[in-house]
Formats: C-alpha cells, structure tokens, sequence
C-alpha cells in the first residue's frame, strides 16, 4: 500500500503542478522539477503498489508492458513540447532527468 500511497500522492501533486503553468509556458515546477514525465512515473508506482498488494505477477507483467508503451508516448510528447516552447523546453530537457534518473538524449 505504501507504493501505491506514494504514487497517489505524487499524481496529485504533478497534476495540480500542470494545472497551475500557464499555457505558453513549459511545466518545470513542483514534481516537474525533477522528472519530464511525473505523472507517467506515479502511474507506474501505483501499478506497482496494486500488483505487490495483489501479490500478482501477471499484474507484474502488465507493468512492465505498460512501461515500455509509455516511453513510446513520453518520446512523442518530448517532441511536440520541443516544437511549442523551443528553447525553453531544450534547456529543460538538459537540466532535468527523462525519469529522475535517466538523462534524455536530445534529438538533434
């Protein structure tokens, strides 16, 4: 329950985090700060959180699956944000994590 908790929570907090930018302006404020995708990644700590609650590794699998199609979505999403704020999006892109983690490789 503590995974899914914590992913509740930080959904919450990227959602509201998104709402509050203003339109023509990129979101890198609150969660955003340190992940492109908050939402995509607190989506995936829930699952995590249901699947250890079930004790289900087809739930497991599911996760998995679902991760590698999201990064598929993140990727286009990176692109679309890059067309409508440019520079600034570059320079976010550059100063934060895809993932907390895992750098991005800027498309060129």
């Amino acid at each position: 329950m503590i995974f899914y908790i914590i992913g509740l929570a930080g959904f919450i907090i990227a959602i509201i985090n998104f709402r509050n930018t203003p339109l023509d302006q990129p979101v890198t404020r609150g969660l955003y700060r340190y992940s492109h995708n908050p939402q995509v990644l607190t989506i995936l700590i829930i699952m995590l959180g249901i699947s250890l609650a079930m004790g289900s590794g087809i739930f497991l699998i599911v996760l998995l699956i679902s991760a590698i199609l999201s990064r598929v979505r993140v990727i286009e999403e990176e692109k679309a944000c890059l067309e409508q704020y440019g520079d600034a999006y570059r320079e976010y892109m550059e100063r934060v994590p895809r993932y907390l983690i895992i750098r991005t490789k800027l498309p060129e």
